[in-house]
């Protein structure tokens, strides 16, 4: 009975008996000094480019592409008239971006006076550091294990997308949203899910995802309520959840309709970016991932590697380090890798629209070895390098955005 209790003093005095977050706000403050160094000397070698000067200060540099974006829509909010191209189709506009993140940072520089870009990053930092507190416990929930919850962690803050943690972009606060709502659906403290999902869905596009998840979590407990009780009350919570986050998703879709009268105007506009690689067209589901590996690839074997990542993903669902995530935090994954497939054509930001599986990266915690351990931060660092290398720095007409 008592073995429990001693493996957590162990365990606490190995760690210097400190309380959970200070360890988890230590490791999220070493990283922060690792990713800002490797910032610094991309922005140095920086040449100047369409947002910046040659060798741009750090706030200037970590609020370039989709950050001059956020800016626009912080101080100029939305077109009611979709700009078109000199061919007819609709161009690209604010209308990609979603309100919440550039809304509050606008809002905190007319109260502070402060520069949009010191917002912008002290934000995403802000929003880093609560998301990394939250991860632990979510990861120490399903995991059982501090160690591993503590390493999970580091992964997160020194993994090779880190550097948006700290930018003027909206994916750290999308980030503490979502990690924010994983964790309460894994609790089953349902109803605080609702307006967390609200401002999530209008942070990201992840209300459709968000909502397929809820679906298999509920059909999941439903199966299961003779060895897991399923009350009728939390059928109706679970439920009832699903829906909203359903329409949560399809309600920037709705509000670009109602301001600029076409009823496609957020699905034409982000279907603008992809015109670069394979031109003008509808929105196909299930139809990009195809399409984007012929693009790259050719034929057949564009095919063939989007057939290979598939059954390759849903080998990994079933590894059993993933399967120690639990079935909730599989389903969230299958539920957004679906959402991708659907509608995503993938490309340089690819990379970044995975951040959502950071669920995953429990799953690489969980060997103890310090060789393995070393070696695997190691590794993100490098990749923090190469992502900075191939998304972030500008060269030219540069046509991988991050």
């Amino acid at each position: 009975m008592d073995r429990p209790r001693i493996v957590d003093r162990g365990w606490r005095s190995g760690v210097g008996g400190l309380p959970w977050w200070a360890h988890v706000l230590a490791i999220f403050v070493l990283s922060r000094v690792v990713t800002t160094t490797i910032v610094l000397l991309f922005a140095q070698a920086q040449g100047q480019n369409p947002w910046t000067g040659a060798n741009p200060p750090y706030l200037s540099y970590a609020a370039i592409w989709d950050g001059n974006w956020y800016k626009i829509i912080s101080f100029s909010g939305y077109p009611s008239t979709l700009p078109i191209t000199a061919d007819g189709h609709v161009g690209e506009s604010a209308w990609a971006f979603m309100p919440v993140y550039p809304f509050v940072v606008e809002g905190i520089r007319f109260v502070t006076g402060a520069s949009w870009e010191l917002v912008a990053v002290t934000v995403s930092v802000l929003c880093s550091a609560g998301a990394a507190l939250v991860f632990y416990k979510l990861m120490e929930h399903v995991l059982k294990n501090r160690g591993a919850a503590l390493f999970s962690v580091v992964l997160l803050t020194v993994a090779p997308l880190s550097p948006l943690l700290q930018f003027a972009y909206a994916e750290a606060m999308q980030l503490l949203l979502l990690v924010s709502a994983l964790y309460l659906v894994v609790t089953r403290r349902y109803a605080w899910v609702f307006p967390i999902v609200a401002v999530m869905a209008l942070t990201r596009p992840t209300g459709l995802a968000f909502a397929l998840f809820i679906a298999l979590h509920v059909v999941h407990r439903f199966v299961r309520r003779a060895r897991d009780p399923f009350p009728v009350s939390e059928r109706i919570t679970t439920c009832l959840l699903a829906v909203f986050s359903g329409v949560m998703g399809l309600a920037w879709l709705l509000i670009a309709w109602a301001v600029t009268g076409s009823l496609t105007a957020y699905t034409d506009t982000e279907l603008a970016w992809r015109a670069a690689y394979i031109g003008y067209g509808e929105l196909v589901p299930f139809t990009a991932w195809f399409q984007s590996g012929t693009w790259w690839l050719g034929e057949p074997l564009g095919a063939i590697v989007v057939v290979g990542i598939v059954i390759g993903f849903a080998v990994f669902l079933v590894l059993p380090p993933v399967k120690r995530l639990g079935v909730d935090l599989r389903l969230w994954l299958l539920s957004y890798a679906l959402y991708l497939f659907a509608v995503f054509f993938p490309q340089s930001s690819v990379f970044r629209l995975l951040l959502p599986m950071f669920p995953a990266l429990g799953a690489l915690a969980l060997p103890r070895s310090i060789v393995y351990r070393v070696g695997i931060v190691l590794v993100c660092i490098a990749g923090q390098v190469g992502w900075m290398a191939i998304g972030w720095g500008v060269d030219g007409a540069d046509w991988t955005p991050p």
